[in-house]
């Protein structure tokens, strides 16, 4: 038999075999073709998504979920450095809602994850948990196996580093997967890059808003505690903080006093706080400081439930710093990056400048308002009383020359009209140059007692000082002189039974207090206790007291005390 004849079908099978092989191979290379053609669409796609806005934090959830769809991945996570070298920010892709809180603090770059912080290059796992760098997981942590981390640099830094675990189906991520994400994590440092220059750019503009929100309010004549209240409320805004607080100080005695708070802020003593360590660090440097809770910057207890990073800054005007403005944000929260600090330093110092010119400012239309009282006192001594003492001796010389007593009289009653106005000139010219005592003068102390005892009595009340008043009368008198006017016109409006009652107090080298009124004068039967209290009031302060029966009906009763050689 001709061999071949005889192999000829053999061959034929064989280069059908071989024909197959040559086809499924074909397939499988435009298999593969295909599949890194929608490979390399989804790696545009999702660059294309992480450079679609400006927003840092939405960029960066961005970066994530786009790692976590590329490469199959169940849990996906983007660790933000700090300076330091430890995690700052932590955005995590995959696990359930409220997870997170029961799983306690973010990573901060330990065990393997700080294994890529170390040594910044892709690392690539079947299984993580065989790492000598890994140190378990926290409680309520879903297991996790495959791993797969690459770094990404912005300005040739290393900005933070991605994390990808549990790959779905099983299995473990390939060279493939890692290649493409370094892809996605060098079009993610452009994106990161962008967003954190537009997320810079706005917060300036955001503070610079905010610091000519204060200088309007200062301008406009706002009080210091409203000023103080709208640094609090921007600081806590801008910050993104649970709290804000405004210390003021440090006083001679290094303490500090509550200018202004907004938020969860536990209860500080309204004045004389005690700095803690953190304080007399910035105090000492002139330059903010960072804590992870604000319990470091007050002495005693000042952490309170949900607080945690810190950052305080002085309120610094020149040379010399008037307070500390302190951001407190909530437990968890991101820490306060480098970036931050400057803005809200430069917004503290904005803000104490304006409160130094503010307070510059009132200083003026203080000295201002007391120059002008001067020029009005000095008129009304050098130009209407002369003209008054003028008027009363001519009228006094008329009177001499006057033989109708009724004209004589009537002249008298001038004269003594013009006199009382002469005192009450005096008087005006005592409280022009008295300085603003407010609600704490003697006169105004005086005047609301006369007025709440009047209230409702039927009396007619009047209260005339003469001498400065609120100026000569030491303070530790003011209470005895108020107790004995209380007590006085208490009588007075208890047992006279008259229309009026008229206050008159005159200070000189003694304090005279003297309450006169038209009534029926003081009963005989009557209980002579406050009077008693009086006179041992008067006997302590060296003084005494004179109860009178008026000829023409009433009662007069002076109360008089020695002032102070020094006052």
């Amino acid at each position: 038999m001709d061999p071949e004849r005889a192999g000829s079908p053999v061959s034929g099978v064989l280069s059908g075999l071989r024909l197959q092989e040559l086809l499924d191979e074909v397939q499988d290379r435009l298999g593969q073709i295909a599949a890194g053609r929608d490979r390399m669409q989804s790696l545009l796609d999702a660059v294309l998504a992480v450079a679609a806005g400006l927003e840092l934090e939405t960029t960066l959830r961005r970066i994530v979920q786009s790692a976590v769809d590329l490469v199959d991945a169940r849990y996906g996570a983007l660790g933000v450095l700090a300076a330091d070298g430890s995690i700052a920010r932590f955005i995590e892709v995959g696990l359930h809602p409220g997870q997170r809180e029961t799983m306690g603090r973010p990573p901060t770059g330990k065990g393997l994850l700080g294994q890529l912080i170390v040594e910044p290059e892709p690392l690539r796992l079947a299984d993580l948990t065989a790492h000598p760098a890994s140190v378990g997981f926290p409680p309520n942590h879903p297991p996790m196996h495959s791993f797969v981390g690459v770094p990404v640099r912005v300005r040739e830094a290393v900005y933070g580093n991605l994390y990808l675990t549990e790959k779905l189906g099983g299995g473990e991520f390939t060279a493939d997967d890692e290649v493409v994400l370094q892809a996605l994590a060098a079009a993610a440092g452009i994106a990161v890059q962008n967003a954190d220059l537009f997320e810079q750019s706005r917060q300036r503009q955001q503070w610079l808003e905010a610091q000519a929100e204060v200088r309007t309010d200062v301008l406009a004549g706002a009080a210091e505690e409203e000023v103080l209240e709208l640094v609090a409320v921007r600081t806590r805004e801008l910050t993104r903080s649970a709290a804000a607080v405004v210390l003021l100080g440090p006083d001679e005695e290094g303490r500090y006093r509550l200018g202004a708070a907004e938020g969860a802020v536990p209860e500080l003593s309204p004045d004389g706080i005690e700095p803690g360590e953190a304080l007399l660090e910035l105090a000492d440097s002139r330059g903010p400081v960072l804590a992870d809770a604000p319990g470091t910057l007050v002495s005693g207890t000042w952490d309170g439930d949900g607080l945690g990073p810190t950052a305080a800054v002085p309120m610094r005007s020149a040379e010399r710093i008037i307070g500390v403005l302190i951001a407190v944000r909530g437990v968890g929260a991101d820490l306060f990056q480098p970036a931050e600090v400057p803005l809200v330093l430069s917004f503290a110092q904005q803000a104490a400048l304006a409160l130094e010119l503010a307070e510059k400012s009132r200083a003026q239309r203080q000295l201002d308002v007391l120059a002008d009282r001067d020029r009005i006192a000095r008129d009304l001594h050098d130009v209407v009383i002369q003209r008054l003492f003028a008027t009363g001796l001519q009228l006094q010389s008329t009177m001499r020359r006057s033989t109708q007593p009724d004209v004589q009289d009537r002249i008298a009653h001038a004269v003594e009209e013009l006199d009382e106005t002469v005192r009450e000139i005096r008087t005006s010219i005592f409280d022009l140059h008295t300085a603003e005592q407010g609600e704490q003068g003697l006169r105004r102390a005086l005047l609301d007692t006369v007025t709440e005892l009047a209230a409702d009595s039927g009396l007619t009340a009047s209260l005339r000082t003469s001498g400065a008043v609120d100026t000569l009368v030491p303070a530790e008198l003011v209470p005895h002189v108020v107790a004995a006017t209380r007590e006085a016109v208490s009588n007075a409006v208890r047992h006279s039974g008259g229309r009026s009652v008229t206050v008159t107090v005159e200070v000189g080298a003694d304090l005279m207090l003297q309450v006169v009124d038209d009534g029926t004068g003081i009963p005989d039967d009557v209980a002579r206790s406050g009077l008693r209290n009086l006179a041992d009031r008067a006997e302590e302060l060296e003084g005494q007291l004179d109860v009178r029966r008026r000829p023409a009906g009433g009662t007069r009763l002076t109360w008089r005390i020695p002032l102070p050689e020094a006052a």
